[in-house]
């Protein structure tokens, strides 16, 4: 008896041929070229003159994005963009002042960038940092904390990455095909010592990014995705002096951090290039709801 009756016509080996055929040209079409060109995306940066995103948002632009510079200090927002300008001649770079927790001065920056592009493809929400207030010193207990700066450092961190969001996602929604990068912390998933705010703030940021990331997910059927940077711990002007020495030596705190890290060292600004570029672009079309970590192996190290 034929087990195929009634189950449509077999196909022969030559359709067979033909058809992983027809799947191979379309696999070949989408070629890693095509999966990572973010030509022409509008790509929004928070916080774009920090050290880390500044350099993201400079990458992101060489590689032929529009990006937008969204930043306090209009003064240090032209500052950077002259940078920019110079590095890479021919870059689609604006810089639109507003402060992350600014309802009203989001929403002109939106119509801003809305008007100059007509659309909006992805979001950093980069801006962020601490106060030393939210900070425990190593001779403080947590008796001492600063509770407005912890507050403060709250507001910055988890307010500074709700808000700008809530402003674009009407935008990214519209775009079809869109992205959401929070960036989180070393510090949110694994105790630290000292940074109580900080890390506090953090760990809020990734439930947030995973509890949007299923919203989003199920309101647009996979148009925007919402995903976190997890960066390890790279030197900037916030944490030289809590990490290195003015010799460049490193601090006890600077050398635990590097003992903890099997790379042995700090990351570099630009190693972060390759994960923000996977998670705008379409290569990661079917990815939501995760933490990207770029920490060389700080993060899964027992210190045994």
């Amino acid at each position: 008896m034929d087990r195929g009756c009634g189950r449509g016509p077999r196909l022969t080996a030559g359709a067979s041929l033909a058809k992983l055929r027809r799947i191979t040209q379309k696999t070949q079409l989408m070629s890693a070229n095509s999966l990572f060109d973010i030509t022409g995306k509008v790509i929004v940066i928070t916080g774009a003159t920090g050290a880390l995103t500044g350099s993201a948002a400079a990458y992101l632009a060489a590689n032929q994005a529009k990006v937008v510079y969204l930043g306090r200090s209009q003064e240090k927002l032209d500052a950077t963009l002259a940078g920019v300008r110079g590095q890479v001649p021919g870059a689609e770079v604006i810089g639109v002042a507003a402060d992350v927790n600014d309802r009203e001065a989001l929403e002109r920056a939106r119509d801003t960038i809305l008007a100059k592009w007509g659309r909006i493809d992805a979001l950093l929400n980069g801006a962020g940092g601490n106060q030393p207030g939210a900070t425990i010193a190593p001779d403080k207990t947590f008796m001492d904390l600063d509770f407005e700066a912890f507050q403060a450092v709250v507001d910055l961190n988890l307010h500074g990455t709700v808000l700008p969001t809530l402003v674009f996602t009407p935008a990214l929604m519209e775009a079809g095909s869109a992205s959401i990068v929070n960036y989180s912390s070393a510090s949110a998933s694994r105790a630290i010592t000292r940074v109580v705010g900080y890390s506090a703030a953090k760990a809020a940021v990734e439930n947030f990014t995973r509890w949007l990331a299923v919203d989003l997910g199920r309101r647009t059927s996979g148009g925007v995705r919402v995903n976190a940077l997890v960066p390890g711990f790279f030197l900037g002007e916030q944490n030289r002096r809590l990490l290195t020495n003015e010799d460049g030596s490193l601090t006890p705190r600077g050398e635990s951090i590097v003992r903890q890290t099997p790379f042995g060292r700090f990351g570099q600004a630009e190693e972060l290039h390759g994960a923000v570029h996977y998670l705008v672009a379409d290569a990661s079309k079917f990815v939501t709801g995760t933490t990207v970590t770029v920490d060389g192996g700080f993060g899964v190290f027992s210190g045994v």
